[in-house]
């Protein structure tokens, strides 16, 4: 099990940009690829970016792609999610997510680790 810890939430303005880490401990960390999913009220969680263990290969959802980049720094156990033009429907929980395999997944069902996620609120 790997055990995640979000950081890097917080207000801002609509057009800003917020960079989030999630620090991994446990199992092995290098050999899984990593996801970030956000949950605004009443919705349901989405996938918003995933990096595969080498950082080789990246996918990203529609609504953040272009603006949005994922990275990881396998020597610190730790994966970014930088988000620049930030938008009010931007706003939600951002959670960060260890896969069971090493291959870039959307699927949600793929992710066995989670965070406690951070939140993200973006202001008009």
């Amino acid at each position: 099990q790997v055990q995640l810890v979000e950081s890097g939430g917080g207000l801002v303005q609509a057009g800003g940009s917020l960079r989030l880490s999630c620090a991994a401990s446990g199992r092995t960390f290098s050999g899984s690829a990593m996801g970030w999913f956000r949950q605004a009220p009443g919705k349901e969680r989405e996938f918003v970016a995933a990096i595969s263990w080498s950082g080789g290969s990246t996918a990203y959802a529609d609504s953040v792609k272009g603006r949005s980049t994922i990275s990881r720094d396998n020597a610190k156990n730790t994966v970014y999610l930088q988000i620049n033009s930030l938008k009010p429907e931007d706003t939600a929980v951002y959670y960060c997510a260890a896969d069971r395999d090493s291959l870039v997944s959307v699927n949600i069902r793929h992710y066995a680790s989670w965070g406690q996620g951070t939140q993200v609120t973006v202001s008009s």
